[in-house]
């Protein structure tokens, strides 16, 4: 409960300061992406210079996920081949229980009628 507080009372700070940013940062700015002609250039784009900050921020949170999910790549590789270990060892424990059953069925010796005087009777 306290570390959830921390974490809407955090999030509610960098809403606060990204907002902040963007009002402060709001005019026009020229990206251009033409090294070798920067007066007349071929690829360009006026946007407002928060639209950039957020446009890197997204990108680097993305670009970071991206690097940790492939960096985990072997963790999760483990993690399936264990399960699937798991499952085929708690198969083979359940067939040889059914086995061990069945064998114990098959020891325990039979019950016979008996008549009364200690004669066991017989069946036509």
């Amino acid at each position: 409960m306290f570390g959830r507080i921390i974490g809407l009372v955090s999030a509610l700070f960098a809403a606060v300061f990204l907002v902040s940013l963007a009002v402060a940062n709001r005019h026009s700015v020229r990206l251009v992406l033409d090294p070798f002609n920067p007066e007349n250039p071929a690829i360009s784009t006026d946007l407002p210079f928060y639209a950039y900050l957020f446009a890197m921020l997204i990108g680097g949170v993305m670009l970071g996920g991206f690097a940790t999910w492939m960096n985990q790549g072997k963790w999760r590789r483990t993690a399936r081949n264990r399960t699937h270990e798991t499952i085929r060892w708690k198969s083979e424990a359940e067939r040889l229980t059914r086995e061990r059953e069945a064998a114990a069925a098959a020891a325990q010796p039979r019950k016979q009628l008996a008549v009364a005087g200690g004669a066991q009777a017989r069946l036509r």
